[in-house]
């Protein structure tokens, strides 16, 4: 169950991947029109969401992406790419303060 809730490395690979995958379903949920077809919209936003979080990791800002895109009218803003460059900057502030060399990191101690 642990690897299911893993965030895996980023790498330059996974991002490119993971912005495909964002930009390629926003952009078919737009060319549908507001109504797309029915399911096949929510389709999408079943693979987008399972794909981001193999690429990224999962966190919680997919859920309500998400529950966004089954509403008719807002899934046609491209909240998945949004949805993706916010997790990305998360996800590379998260790896820059684990990989800071033990120096660098702020003691805090208690008097």
């Amino acid at each position: 169950m642990s690897k299911v809730f893993r965030t895996p490395t980023l790498t330059r690979r996974r991002i490119q991947l993971a912005f495909v995958v964002a930009i390629l379903s926003d952009a078919v949920q737009i060319g549908l029109g507001p109504l797309g077809w029915t399911f096949f919209d929510e389709v999408i936003d079943v693979i987008a969401m399972i794909l981001t979080s193999w690429l990224l990791g999962f966190h919680l800002l997919l859920i309500p992406t998400f529950l966004f895109e089954l509403i008719p009218i807002v899934d046609m803003l491209p909240t998945w790419t949004g949805c993706v460059a916010l997790l990305v900057s998360l996800r590379k502030k998260e790896q820059s303060l684990n990989t800071r060399p033990q120096a660098d990191r702020v003691r805090v101690i208690d008097v």
